[in-house]
């Protein structure tokens, strides 16, 4: 598979088919899985698809870990601040790679900081619905600092450690249709 096989103009993310998640530790034991569920996202795959380009904007207060209380202190200025920082934002910055396997590199926008983030990209190929659309399928997945983008709270534990990593997983999993 390889990018070649996608023709050039707009493409629209599916929210039906796209999972926008992240994964943090907590308490040094387990993993705390979250995921946002209110997206846009802008796709324009060029002549030359290194070319292509995609600005995507999250809404923060969509946020769901499962836990009603926690996604409210998420919200807070302990974390998200979304009274003040109600989207994140990603902004692509280029990208390299062949057949299937690429790197995106992007600007992410969380609470105001902006950082140059690099995403594994995997492209998973393209295929026709039964309505006729053309889709393609990515996948792609990178690693954060919380405290790059100043979410710095934290709470020492007892027996050692802290309540939550510092490291944060992000996984995109997105079908775009053609326009």
């Amino acid at each position: 598979m390889s990018l070649d096989q996608l023709s050039a103009g707009t493409w629209n993310i599916d929210p039906t088919h796209t999972a926008i998640s992240f994964t943090v530790r907590h308490m040094m034991l387990s993993k705390v899985r979250g995921k946002f569920s209110e997206f846009t996202a802008e796709v324009t795959i060029d002549a030359d698809p290194l070319q292509s380009s995609l600005v995507a904007e999250v809404q923060m207060a969509s946020i769901d870990t499962g836990n009603d209380d926690r996604d409210q202190h998420l919200r807070t200025n302990d974390f998200f601040d979304i009274e003040n920082h109600p989207t994140m934002t990603l902004r692509s910055a280029g990208f390299e790679g062949s057949g299937s396997e690429y790197t995106m590199h992007a600007d992410l926008t969380v609470r105001g900081v902006t950082k140059h983030v690099d995403f594994d990209l995997e492209f998973t190929g393209v295929g026709q619905d039964p309505w006729g659309n053309t889709r393609a399928g990515f996948t792609a997945t990178t690693t954060i600092n919380r405290k790059d983008f100043g979410i710095e709270w934290n709470a020492p534990l007892e027996t050692g450690g802290v309540l939550v990593g510092d490291k944060v997983q992000i996984e995109i999993d997105t079908q775009i249709v053609k326009a």
